[in-house]
């Protein structure tokens, strides 16, 4: 009974509260009123490019957020989009080029001497002696790469910083200034180019070329799309003025003073086209990379320095070769966990050309000595008065009065026994090639500016030094008579105490002609460890991009071979009995050179301590 009054009483109260609601109006809701208008958008966000975003890790900022891929050929229509930031006079001068050409004006006096080109000894000079057959035309279209990079990219519709009218005045601008100051500086200083062509070598004007060529690139798609573009168009520059320095067309002076004009010639085109256009033709701003932390991939250029001379000794006898200042490129990288320490590692390729060979140039004229070996006794006796000790003189003097007749030190007439010789230099550079890693640091000073060290460990590799003799000529006999003498102690020019060599005639043809090609000369070096070290300053004067000037120093102890051999035609031209004799002379010679020298290859060893020093320039990707 008590549960079925409470069911009552709690059906009575439900009913009472729904009355309470059963009188209420609905709810309405109202809708304010709506029109339709058409309203401009801008492609381009309006953020305040100089805000400081906070970040623990890299952020990379665009000014355009609209990338439209379309081709673009308004090569006379003026474009300028939204909320690009104007640049001013001095945003993107960073007088970097003024190092880099006051470096290359420093060392043009370090030049080689050895050579001069075939074209010369054909306009009567006749200190020919050594040609090299080294040669590529590649970098004739290298040094174009960056304006065909650009305009490529441009026609392709892939906007960069400037429209066409903005970006054809700063090229023809920077093309204009380069020119100007290339060619002044050519035909004022007349420095004359290795090879011995025309006196117009410093600066080097290709590798100018290819910098302005590279800068554009840089300004226009490195700092407004991706850096990698820049990292491309200076790494292609750098390679064509390699290039030029291993055609022997210029001296690394020539390079490094081209570049340095390339680049301040850009900077300054572009700052003078910013003053006159303003904010005309701007179409993307600069990324913005957002990071406290150092971590880079840098390009580098520079000139090593320390080393110039290599000597050999060998059972009392020392030869020597003597070096240029070195051409060094780098490729280095480097992940900092934190602002200041990282790791990384780096590539290495150090040319160092022969300033001279030394005692190695005895190649024009050894065969002459050889004949005269072979001569003097015969000379001495059919001349008596002529002799004067001079084994050279006479032997100019014998040849003379049996009817030879000399244009030049080492060329003789068609029936000579050497007609032609020389040496053609496959590779007149040691080089080496050195890949290192270890720990880098980094100290900011400020801003912009920070030093930095680091400790490498590494191995390097070498490229051997390569000259091929070439020589040609009518194949000899030489007319002898000896008798055989058995008597106790007895000995002659041959060391055989039982032949007795009586007289030596003027050889004579054969008939045959002979040629031969050979190694005449290779100096090279072991596998080695390699320690590094050095300071650096560094500019950051982008988000993303640094230059950064350096001293690196470098440590090594190398094991060097060098294998001479410089009378390795004597076997083909001669008759086997003439070359045994001239042989036996050279094994029995007083000659300060020849005594107890053979006609078989020479090897020489030695162990040399490197302490190599470089001076160069970095442009630096921060990322």
């Amino acid at each position: 009974m008590k549960q079925f009054l409470l069911l009552i009483a709690v059906a009575l109260t439900t009913q009472a509260k729904a009355d309470n609601y059963r009188d209420m109006e609905p709810l309405t809701l109202e809708v304010p009123e709506m029109k339709a208008e058409l309203v401009n958008l801008p492609e381009q966000s309006t953020f305040d490019l100089d805000r400081v975003v906070p970040s623990a890790s890299p952020v990379m900022v665009q000014a355009t957020t609209a990338d439209k891929w379309r081709p673009d050929f308004d090569f006379f229509k003026q474009k300028t989009n939204p909320g690009v930031k104007p640049y001013k006079f001095m945003d993107d001068l960073t007088f970097v080029g003024v190092p880099l050409f006051v470096a290359g004006w420093a060392v043009k006096g370090d030049k080689a001497m050895f050579r001069v080109n075939a074209k010369a000894e054909q306009g009567g000079k006749k200190n020919t002696q050594l040609l090299t057959d080294f040669k590529t035309g590649i970098d004739d279209y290298t040094q174009y790469f960056g304006p065909a990079a650009v305009v490529g990219l441009k026609l392709g519709g892939y906007e960069g910083r400037s429209d066409w009218p903005r970006l054809l005045a700063s090229a023809a601008m920077s093309y204009g200034i380069m020119a100007g100051l290339v060619n002044g500086i050519k035909y004022t200083a007349k420095e004359m180019r290795p090879d011995g062509s025309t006196a117009n070598s410093w600066p080097s004007g290709h590798t100018a070329t290819s910098f302005v060529g590279a800068t554009l690139l840089h300004k226009e798609y490195g700092l407004t799309r991706s850096p990698w573009w820049s990292v491309a168009g200076y790494g292609v520059a750098t390679a064509t003025g390699v290039m030029r320095v291993l055609n022997n067309r210029h001296w690394i002076s020539d390079v490094m003073s081209g570049a340095g004009i390339g680049i301040m010639s850009t900077e300054l085109g572009y700052a003078l086209c910013d003053l006159m256009f303003k904010q005309k033709g701007l179409l993307r701003n600069n990324l913005i990379v957002e990071s406290e932390k150092p971590s880079f991939f840098s390009i580098s250029m520079g000139l090593g320095l320390g080393n110039k001379d290599l000597e050999f000794e060998d059972e009392g006898e020392t030869v020597s070769l003597k070096f240029r200042a070195a051409t060094v490129v780098d490729a280095e990288g480097a992940y900092f966990f934190n602002k200041y320490i990282g790791v990384g590692g780096r590539l290495r390729v150090r040319a160092q050309s022969a300033k001279d060979f030394g005692d190695f140039a005895g190649f024009v004229g050894a065969e002459d000595l050889l004949v005269w070996e072979g001569l003097q006794p015969h000379y001495k006796s059919a001349y008596p008065g002529d002799y004067t000790g001079d084994e050279y003189e006479n032997l100019l003097k014998y040849l003379g009065k049996v009817g030879y007749q000399f244009d030049s030190e080492s060329a003789m007439n068609a029936n000579a026994p050497v007609t032609d010789s020389y040496g053609i230099v496959k590779s007149d550079h040691i080089t080496e090639f050195t890949g290192s890693v270890g720990v880098y640091f980094n100290l900011p000073l400020g801003t912009h500016f920070s030093l930095g060290t680091k400790a490498l460990i590494g191995r390097s590799i070498t490229q051997e030094l390569d000259i091929d003799g070439h020589a040609e000529g009518n194949q000899k006999d030489i007319a002898y008579t000896m008798t055989l003498d058995n008597r106790p102690g007895h000995k002659d020019i041959t060391g055989d105490p039982s032949i007795s060599l009586n007289d030596l005639q003027y050889p004579n043809n054969t008939g045959e002609k002979w040629t031969d090609d050979w190694e005449y000369l290779t100096i090279g070096a072991k596998s080695s460890t390699s320690y590094g070290t050095g300071l650096s300053l560094t500019y950051r004067y982008k988000s993303n991009f640094s230059w950064r000037v350096y001293c690196d120093y470098d440590y090594t102890r190398k094991d060097f071979t060098a294998t001479y051999d410089p009378f390795h035609f004597v076997q083909n031209s001669m008759t086997s009995g003439a070359a045994y004799l001239a042989n036996a002379a050279l094994m029995t010679s007083t000659d300060e050179f020849a005594d107890g020298l053979g006609l078989e290859a020479r090897e020489y060893k030695t162990r040399k301590t490197m302490n190599y020093v470089t001076l160069g320039l970095s442009f630096l990707v921060n990322f």
